[in-house]
């Protein structure tokens, strides 16, 4: 038995004082009982929280996750570990099929060889069904409408690694690829999309649940001849169903759409992601990624040519950071959205300190430094 004791234990979205027992990985009990136990873990004064799960992220510190080994996508978990990730979605950008093959590969290998310290959950692809005028910092030479038999292909091969493809509703015209995304449980993402409300509405009703970095990438009002048709934005905010994850490193999105954002949705549809590239928490100015070249300014990853984002340099701790000194919400508030909100769209047993959830537990103070980890009940940092 493990006992954790704080007076910043967030539980319901409140602060609750008192003491975590955990038991073969499993939170037993959350009480004022203070009983005994084998462990000791004292931390009053700091925040003892749900561990973070980021279903976006290309990589950190020096290491990507796509076109590497396997050994480069424990690496890159391990760095976002020490920032609060306990539970990540490798995310592989558009490139030739082989190439996202290959790193598919390399993520399956990370998954199963049990060196991670963290939980990889399975694979996110990022493309390559994908909109060629909402590119961003995607190949746009490697977007291109789905092919049934290369994705049906890719599936087969890859049964419980992909977990989540994001991919543009209206070149998916016939519905194959949602339903089939569907059949296979694989979350179905739009994204970088030029998608109308028509579009998306079809697309929701065969599955898709979920809307890839809000803003970024995603079509708007439009006009033809002076009739005006909603896209991807609108759609989002009038389908219920759908999620919507944002990148709250407080530089692709200003601090007052990010509040319009939850305002409008809730803080139950809506998931903080980083979107970060390999070059977080390293060094480096400038890089590549899927042959598109970027550079690090203003605390962000920006288009070589300075026309846009593209992704970021965050942690799972400067999201939180952003929407409790930016935005003025509260800790248990910020933390929902990157623990108990992406944990009830992946479907998980985790996000919660709460009995009978798995123990991913992270300790941080009121800057939001990460200063202890618990992933499965072991204190791996």
């Amino acid at each position: 038995m493990i006992k954790i004791k704080s007076d910043k234990i967030i539980v319901d979205n409140k602060l609750f004082d008192g003491y975590v027992y955990v038991e073969n990985g499993i939170i037993k009990d959350v009480s004022t009982k203070d009983l005994s136990a084998n462990e000791f873990y004292d931390y009053t004064g700091s925040y003892v929280s749900p561990g973070f799960i980021d279903i976006h992220t290309h990589g950190g510190g020096g290491y990507p996750f796509a076109s590497s080994d396997a050994e480069s996508v424990l690496n890159a978990c391990d760095f976002h570990l020490k920032y609060g990730t306990t539970s990540i979605l490798p995310t592989i950008s558009t490139d030739e099929i082989n190439e996202m093959v290959k790193s598919l590969e390399n993520i399956k290998k990370a998954m199963v060889d049990g060196k991670a310290k963290g939980n990889i959950l399975g694979a996110h692809l990022e493309g390559p069904y994908l909109s060629k005028n909402q590119i961003g910092a995607q190949s746009k030479e490697n977007a291109k409408i789905p092919s049934e038999s290369e994705y049906e292909d890719i599936i087969q091969k890859f049964e419980k690694v992909i977990l989540r493809w994001t991919y543009a509703p209206e070149i998916d015209v016939d519905q194959k690829f949602v339903k089939t995304l569907n059949k296979n449980g694989i979350i179905a993402s739009a994204g970088h999309s030029d998608a109308k409300f028509e579009d998306m509405k079809k697309a929701v009703e065969n599955g898709c649940n979920l809307v890839t970095h809000l803003y970024s990438c995603t079509s708007t009002v439009t006009r033809d001849r002076g009739f005006r048709s909603l896209g991807v934005i609108e759609s989002a905010y009038l389908l219920d169903e759908l999620f919507v994850e944002i990148i709250a490193d407080g530089k692709h999105l200003p601090i007052e759409l990010i509040k319009m954002i939850i305002k409008i949705k809730g803080e139950d549809k809506v998931l903080l992601v980083t979107d970060s590239l390999e070059i977080a928490g390293s060094t480096a100015k400038e890089g590549v990624m899927s042959g598109v070249e970027f550079k690090v300014e203003n605390g962000v990853c920006m288009l070589k040519d300075g026309t846009g984002f593209a992704g970021s340099i965050a942690t799972s701790n400067l999201l939180i950071k952003t929407l409790v000194e930016g935005c003025n919400y509260s800790i248990p508030f910020a933390v929902k959205m990157l623990t108990e909100t992406p944990a009830k769209l992946l479907n998980l047993n985790k996000g919660k300190i709460k009995p009978n959830y798995d123990a991913d537990i992270i300790v941080f103070d009121d800057k939001i430094n990460v200063s202890t980890v618990f992933v499965g009940g072991k204190k791996v940092i």
